[in-house]
């Protein structure tokens, strides 16, 4: 046996031993002793092999298995620009902490500064400690070593989240005929790992002694990690009212609240508790900023605070005797109610489609226990605004870097370890991985019904400054960016289902239990958005006050 074969075989055993049961392979040449080794462990059952061709799709079709799995997923590619192309998922993995491990093959080191084919130095091409193996050698004492180093690299991915792992591999790189090795290849008996690393935790629970009645419990992304039920417990026992993105569970129109202008008195926090990295609204950050008493749960050192105002930061909180102020909690439970009658009063006289509408009519019309995928951009927002919140469906957006890459590859593999799954994202962010609808003949296909708002365009974009009248006779070529895509025909060339939704009700057929992947394409306009969110915010802010 060679020894790029001998690594690659215990490699993939040992991943297998610790647990990770979904691996995503884009071919190459320099990975093929990955490559066969993963082959063979799928033929035998032992493991699910996802094969795409595109890295980038890969990459973040494994961070969909893991966030939907909730176990270490990794994902395999040949060396140069194929490492590169795993950077955005390893960015958003990395910022959401999500357990994937980016296994990348690599030349061995007499190659490097020799101007050799595909050889680039790839130690820390993620920003990330590199776990390097060494390269294999036709000598013994080498089993254990490659078995410690996997067993490393999992328990590192389930503590603090993404992993780089490189291999050199020396030529040859395919299998021969010859067994024989200096040594045992085998593992643990009973399949167990090499190496049985307990979970490494540290609890630091802060008495809640500085928060008063009037506090606000702000819940934004946290990652693979939910929070929700201890946070709603924490919540209901101290009288606080909750405003949550929508991957989590609050007031319906808390953040539109927010987003409104000032608040009023009888509405205004004294205390603010922040759980997770709530970036998803600006009225959110600026209460954030503007509150004297701003208290983070977080497990990790580095506490989400992106205005610097956090004055105390825990993993947990004790809630000892506490002042409960009902009238606090039922003013915003009025406040809410409120504005629920002036967004549908408003929504109503709207003609359909608008993202609000969109937002909304999605969120209503889902299945109980079912899964949904929100796209950066306008998609998550809207859905934050307007959409009555579903305890009954778990929703997931990539918030880490909150960027639209591989957002179609994403909700795949959410669907693939979940179950039929949803997706609500804009048309860029649906051309943006237009890569991820290619899923070969060979390949488990995942039950997801994409829907794609396209307002031929980037509609978000006319919320912001940019959008501002000011501005128009830049706006339209380097913000609006047109692209007149036939989103049918693209979805024809990788026999894709695409249906068109011309109203609410041809909209809520379509949404039906997904069966294998399909497009439910709306068409909107994106000129009067800006005027839209504008009389929203207005009406809000009168309802309240």
């Amino acid at each position: 046996m060679n020894p790029s074969t001998a690594q690659a075989r215990v490699l993939v055993d040992e991943l297998i031993r610790n647990d990770v049961r979904h691996v995503v392979l884009s071919p190459g040449s320099r990975n093929a002793p990955l490559s066969f080794a993963l082959h063979e462990a799928a033929a035998a059952g032992r493991l699910t092999l996802h094969v795409r061709v595109d890295e980038r799709t890969a990459g973040f079709l494994a961070l969909g298995l893991a966030r939907g799995g909730g176990h270490v997923t990794a994902v395999t590619c040949t060396s140069g620009t194929a490492v590169a192309n795993l950077h955005p998922a390893m960015m958003e993995a990395r910022h959401a902490r999500v357990p994937v491990i980016a296994l990348t093959a690599d030349r061995p080191v007499e190659l490097y500064r020799t101007g050799a084919s595909q050889t680039v130095d790839q130690q820390r091409v993620f920003g990330l400690d590199t776990l390097q193996f060494p390269i294999a050698e036709r000598r013994d004492g080498q089993n254990g070593l490659w078995r410690s180093l996997v067993c490393r690299a999992v328990a590192t991915a389930e503590a603090e989240g993404p992993v780089h792992v490189n291999v050199p591999f020396r030529e040859p790189l395919v299998p021969d005929r010859d067994a024989d090795w200096p040594e045992a290849l085998d593992g643990r008996p009973f399949d167990m790992p090499w190496t049985r690393a307990a979970p490494r935790t540290t609890t630091s629970l802060h008495p809640a002694d500085h928060l008063g009645p009037r506090t606000l419990v702000v819940v934004g992304d946290t990652g693979h990690r939910p929070a929700d039920q201890d946070v709603a417990e924490l919540a209901e026992r101290a009288g606080w009212p909750v405003v949550a993105e929508p991957t989590g569970h609050g007031l319906r129109h808390g953040t539109l609240l927010l987003n409104a202008g000032d608040l009023p008195e009888h509405l205004t926090p004294q205390a603010v508790v922040v759980v997770g990295r709530a970036t998803l609204s600006r009225g959110v950050l600026k209460l954030i900023a503007r509150t004297p008493v701003v208290h983070v749960l977080s497990d990790d050192l580095d506490w989400p605070d992106p205005r610097f105002a956090a004055t105390h930061a825990s993993t947990g909180l004790v809630l000892g005797e506490h002042e409960v102020d009902h009238d606090w909690l039922t003013a915003w439970q009025h406040a809410d109610k409120a504005v629920a009658d002036v967004v549908d009063d408003l929504l109503a006289r709207e003609p359909w489609p608008t993202g609000p509408h969109v937002a909304r009519d999605v969120v209503a019309a889902l299945p109980p226990g079912a899964n949904l995928y929100l796209g950066s951009s306008n998609p998550v927002r809207d859905v934050d605004l307007v959409a009555e919140p579903r305890r009954d469906v778990t929703t997931f957006a990539n918030r880490g870097v909150a960027g639209i890459d591989g957002s179609v590859s994403t909700a795949a593999g959410i669907a693939l370890t979940r179950g039929p799954t949803y997706a609500l994202i804009g048309d860029l962010t649906f051309l943006h991985d237009a890569n991820g609808l290619l899923i070969g003949p060979h390949e488990p296909r995942p039950d997801l019904t994409i829907v794609v708002l396209n307002d031929d365009g980037g509609g978000i974009f006319a919320l912001l400054e940019q959008g501002a009248p000011e501005h128009g006779h830049a706006f339209e070529r380097v913000f609006g960016t047109p692209h007149g895509v036939d989103l049918a025909a693209l979805c024809a060339a990788h026999h894709v289902r695409h249906t068109e939704a011309r109203t609410p009700e041809e909209l809520r057929r379509a949404l039906g239990r997904p069966d294998g992947v399909s497009v439910v394409e709306i068409r909107a306009e994106r000129h009067e958005l800006r005027d839209l969110h504008t009389r929203l915010k207005a009406a809000v802010s009168t309802a309240s006050h």
